[in-house]
């Protein structure tokens, strides 16, 4: 009896260190649940996203998992747990979306210039319906330019209204469709009617518009737009029904980000003096004083002004997207947690940009911090994910970066612009896609003589 005893001490000794090391190796990271079963922490969460992501990670860790709604979120913030949400083949991201765009090669780097030239004259074109002088709110102005440039380049010239009333109409439905796309993407369609309301009218758009779509040849160089190679696919794949779907999230993906971009750009450039004043110099030096002509752009004068491309990509720094996700397949090790399959893994380029190891004085506007990446190798700086990473990129990145900067070079050429607010913060509200101004910026623009 004395011999069985210190036998099965040492057995349940085992037993009980097999499954302490199961455990240690099963152990997920903190989980913020809330108290209410299914929504979690849904309320805390939404009042402020971005800053729950920021005061989690301070006070639990560099990850963490936040229940919502039925999902486990579980945030990276730190150098493991980024290397395994970009590498693992244990997460997944779907390219369902990326695939077609890719294959239509129409906004590949190789043969994007070819664009220059339309997106010129585009935007030539609707500075001059801008008129001489004026003053407005500076996202309504980029909406002004871009929202036409965009539609009549990648889905049919025209296709944009002319008539007033049908514009408004189009701006309506349009930014409700935006505002609300994070969330009713997500929730049944009855809980949020206004966004229903205007997806609905814009779907009725494309299914109204897109046998002309199909037929549209260019005048010039009776070239394809990317709605018809998108087309071309859908109708391979025998998903017609899907086109107006499908030229929706087309329409959406190129602006969603693009407006937000260029108006924070030009509102970082016109908030620093410095900067304003050495991009004109450099404006002046490649097309001349003269602010009233219709000027043209090349491929090789964008390359003469690096500057404007350095703000862009420092705007959209310090302005990116509060997260880029994966899908976890299987269980993943991340520093002494196990995250298990079914998770989202989260990253939010946001706050990584915030990180001063990455990105030294990081709440200053210092666009010449990017002399360092090599652009014309089509690289960004390390630890710079605002479009992704390696194969997972934004594929119309681009395409934005392009017409982003044809639209800062023709607005600086033509108007003297000042800003009447101070410098809006970002919203604390939005995680998807670049980040939103919480307050008004407006804009006086004057025509250059």
């Amino acid at each position: 009896m004395e011999l069985i005893s210190p036998t099965v001490i040492i057995i349940l000794g085992c037993v009980a260190l097999l499954l302490f090391l199961q455990w240690k190796n099963l152990r997920g990271p903190p989980c913020i649940r809330g108290w209410i079963p299914w929504i979690g922490a849904g309320f805390e969460f939404g009042k402020a996203p971005l800053e729950f992501i920021e005061k989690a990670r301070i006070k639990y860790g560099p990850v963490f998992t936040v229940f919502v709604m039925g999902t486990r979120m579980t945030f990276v913030t730190e150098e493991e747990g980024i290397n395994m949400f970009l590498k693992s083949k244990e997460v997944n991201f779907e390219l369902a979306v990326q695939k077609p765009i890719y294959r239509t090669g129409k906004i590949g780097t190789f043969n994007l210039y070819q664009l220059t030239g339309q997106l010129t004259e585009e935007l030539n074109e609707q500075l001059e319906n801008l008129g001489t002088h004026g003053t407005m709110e500076l996202n309504n102005l980029v909406r002004h330019l871009l929202y036409p440039v965009t539609m009549n380049i990648l889905f049919k010239k025209g296709l944009f209204p002319t008539d007033e009333r049908k514009i408004r109409e189009f701006y309506q439905h349009f930014q409700a469709y935006d505002e609300g796309f994070e969330y009713g993407s997500q929730m049944p369609e009855h809980l949020l009617r206004n966004w229903s309301k205007s997806k609905k009218w814009l779907l009725a758009l494309f299914e109204k518009t897109i046998p002309d779509m199909k037929t549209y040849r260019s005048a010039k160089d009776n070239s394809m737009t990317l709605m018809q190679a998108m087309l071309d696919i859908v109708e391979t794949e025998r998903k017609e029904e899907m086109s107006p779907n499908y030229g929706l999230l087309l329409l959406w993906a190129s602006l969603s980000n693009a407006v937000p971009v260029a108006f924070w750009t030009l509102a970082f450039v016109l908030s620093h003096p410095t900067v304003h004043e050495t991009i004109l110099e450099g404006i002046s030096s490649v097309f001349g004083t003269a602010g009233r002509d219709k000027m043209k752009v090349s491929e090789d004068d964008l390359k003469k002004l690096p500057l404007i491309k350095w703000c862009i990509l420092e705007a959209i720094r310090l302005r990116a997207p509060g997260i880029i996700t994966r899908k976890v397949l299987k269980p993943v090790k991340i520093l002494n947690y196990t995250v298990p399959p079914g998770d989202l893994l989260m990253l939010s380029p946001f706050w990584l940009h915030r990180n001063p190891k990455y990105f030294p004085e990081p709440e200053l506007f210092k666009p010449e911090r990017w002399k360092k990446a090599n652009l014309e190798k089509h690289a960004f700086l390390d630890w710079f994910m605002a479009f992704g990473s390696g194969k997972y990129q934004c594929p119309g990145r681009w395409f934005a970066l392009l017409q982003i900067q044809i639209c800062i070079i023709l607005i600086l050429y033509k108007y003297d612009c000042s800003l009447l607010d101070p410098l809006p913060k970002q919203s604390p509200l939005h995680l998807v896609g670049v980040q939103q101004p919480e307050g008004q910026c407006r804009i006086e623009f004057k025509q250059r003589k």
